[in-house]
């Protein structure tokens, strides 16, 4: 890896004369135990008003660095420490977290940890309420309309989805309006149109009222729309910081660090000569990739035929189910209402819809882990009322959105073992040894997986769940907080293991993996099977896209905009399906 540079991107509009928003210098970090650095001798600058884009493979240092920035480190995560950073030109090393926020609101990867009062409304009114602001109540209800969130401003916060939960998180520091903010992952564990609502938000707060955003982010086509720069951490160092299409065009740096090119990118570069040569700029948007592309796509549109599929044998039921809870005021609500569903062997089913759609109600249920009001579940035969979960667990295993729950024992290799051991395996210690190199948590597992970061946590529980190699593996939210290489990795062990894990559901609002791994797509909407579909016929019905808040993966978008009537579902399909290629231009 060639020395770390940094290049302070160019503040927008903004006087170079201005005090940098955040200054880091020499700044490097150890955790207590670790036996390497988390930073090492980081310098950066952001400057005010930007809006910094922070990439990087897991465990590279991204939420590190940006805990640093708001006090966390040192002051609440200690360890050895030296350099320094300021926030505004004042030292964070001389003021407390607290005093910080006035100036650095900061969103956690594990934002349910963020939440401390009881509902929506009394969390996101708290830290305004608590600051002694006078308009705390019309900062409160601005931040939950923005959030789309008025409609369950009394529910209290156990009672949300994973994804209301963050945006609640994010509503209560956007209640605040500091001067910087920062949010680890904002699109985690949020429907696609949530996300770009947040970001739509987010750039607003940055363009009209200045704030300097900072943002951890793995989906690059999120970068190339909101970003403005972009800083590359790789091992704990700050690689470079450029502005966002100079840094898009780094392709083999990104790609050392397991971020892969936007889809449009990826696109423009396969199909536009004067792209691949580095002659034009890259493409930021879907009208710009489909501007790019118009001259190849002008012939015929050539379909590639479908794949055919069979329907195996049955393996679980879902006849009338109806569930839900009791809220604290003793009121029922009702969270799936009426769902027929059947599951077969060599089905991949990829579970969406809107957050509190009723996702991962449906896996609890379906696991046995609940037991529906009404209706019966069968899983392999077996009535789920008539068997424990505990006796369900050699045919199904559910691996729940939070992955920090997934850890009992000391270590990552005990966690993964458990299970397999518990049985008595002949098998067991090459099992687990195979499952951590598979999901490349070998060097990591002897470490407590509490202890590890939010990316390579989501790897030890798909650890945990392939290593009990059960006929039926339900996953919620299984690439949340993965780089994408690691979401590619996540794919390809499903695909290998099919031979013993005959049927996956995927509860995720990531639209690439149910673009390229789904062949089956239930989309559910207040409870309901709005659809039961495959992805292509999915993506080509705006009506169910609207109801359940998704938005297709870029190169979905970009055949739209070419007018092909059947979507594209990856990149490598849209350019085998163009007729025409691009001619080099003359010299």
């Amino acid at each position: 890896m060639p020395a770390p540079t940094t290049v302070a991107a160019p503040p927008p509009a903004a006087p170079t004369t201005l005090v940098p928003a955040i200054e880091v210098r020499g700044l490097t970090f150890r955790y207590p135990g670790a036996a390497q650095d988390s930073l090492h001798d980081v310098d950066l600058t952001i400057e005010p008003g930007d809006f910094v884009a922070v990439v990087g493979g897991n465990g590279s240092g991204k939420t590190t660095l940006c805990k640093a920035f708001n006090g966390l480190v040192p002051h609440f995560w200690n360890g050895d420490i030296s350099g320094r950073v300021r926030v505004h030109g004042r030292s964070t090393a001389r003021r407390s977290v607290g005093e910080i926020a006035h100036d650095v609101g900061y969103v956690f990867q594990d934002f349910g940890n963020q939440l401390v009062r009881p509902t929506v409304r009394d969390d996101v009114s708290f830290g305004p309420l608590n600051f002694g602001h006078e308009d705390w109540a019309e900062r409160t209800d601005r931040a939950l309309a923005a959030l789309g969130l008025a409609s369950v401003a009394s529910t209290h916060t156990w009672q949300l989805s994973g994804g209301q939960q963050h945006l609640t998180a994010l509503a209560g520091s956007l209640a605040l309006a500091p001067s910087i903010l920062v949010v680890d992952e904002p699109a985690a564990e949020v429907d696609p149109r949530r996300a770009a609502v947040v970001y739509d938000h987010l750039t607003r707060l940055n363009r009209e009222q200045g704030i300097t955003v900072v943002v951890i982010e793995h989906h690059a086509e999120l970068i190339a729309r909101y970003a403005r720069s972009v800083v590359l951490m790789a091992d704990g160092r700050v690689r470079w910081h450029l502005p966002v299409r100079e840094a898009l065009a780094r392709r083999d740096d990104l790609a050392d660090a397991h971020v892969p090119d936007p889809q449009v990118v990826a696109l423009a570069r396969e199909l536009v000569p004067a792209v691949a040569r580095g002659e034009e700029p890259v493409p930021l948007t879907v009208d710009e990739c489909a501007d790019l592309l118009r001259p190849v796509a002008g012939a015929a549109d050539v379909a590639l035929p479908p794949t055919p599929s069979g329907r195996g044998p049955l393996l679980a039921r879902m006849t009338g189910v109806e569930h839900g809870y009791r809220t604290v005021s003793g009121e029922r609500r009702t969270v799936l209402e009426g769902l027929d569903i059947e599951l077969h062997e060599d089905d991949r089913v990829a579970l969406v819809g809107s957050n509190g759609a009723g996702k991962s109600t449906l896996l609890s249920v379906l696991s046995g882990l609940a037991v529906p009001r009404t209706g019966t579940v069968e899983v392999d035969g077996r009535d789920t009322r008539s068997v424990s979960a505990a006796g369900l667990a050699d045919t199904v295993c559910y691996l729940v959105q939070r992955p920090e729950e997934m850890f009992l024992q000391d270590s990552v290799r005990a966690d993964v073992g458990m299970h397999p051991r518990g049985r008595g395996l002949t098998d067991a210690d090459e099992l687990v040894d195979e499952v951590l190199a598979r999901v490349n948590l070998t060097r990591l597992a002897d470490r407590d997986g509490r202890l590890l970061s939010g990316g390579q946590q989501r790897r030890a529980t798909l650890a945990i769940g392939l290593a009990m190699r059960p006929r039926l593996l339900l996953l919620d939210e299984p690439t949340s907080s993965l780089d994408l290489s690691s979401r590619d990795d996540v794919i390809a062990m499903l695909d290998a293991l099919s031979g013993h894990i005959r049927c996956t559901v995927v509860a995720t609002h990531d639209m690439h993996l149910v673009a390229e791994w789904a062949n089956r797509v239930i989309v559910l909407d207040q409870g309901r099977v709005l659809a039961d579909t495959d992805p292509q016929t999915l993506f080509a019905s705006p009506a169910v896209l609207e109801t359940a808040r998704l938005v297709p993966p870029q190169v979905t978008q970009v055949g739209a905009a070419l007018g092909m009537a059947v979507p594209p579902l990856s990149v490598d399909e849209l350019v085998r399906r163009l007729s025409t290629r691009p001619t080099e231009e003359p010299a």
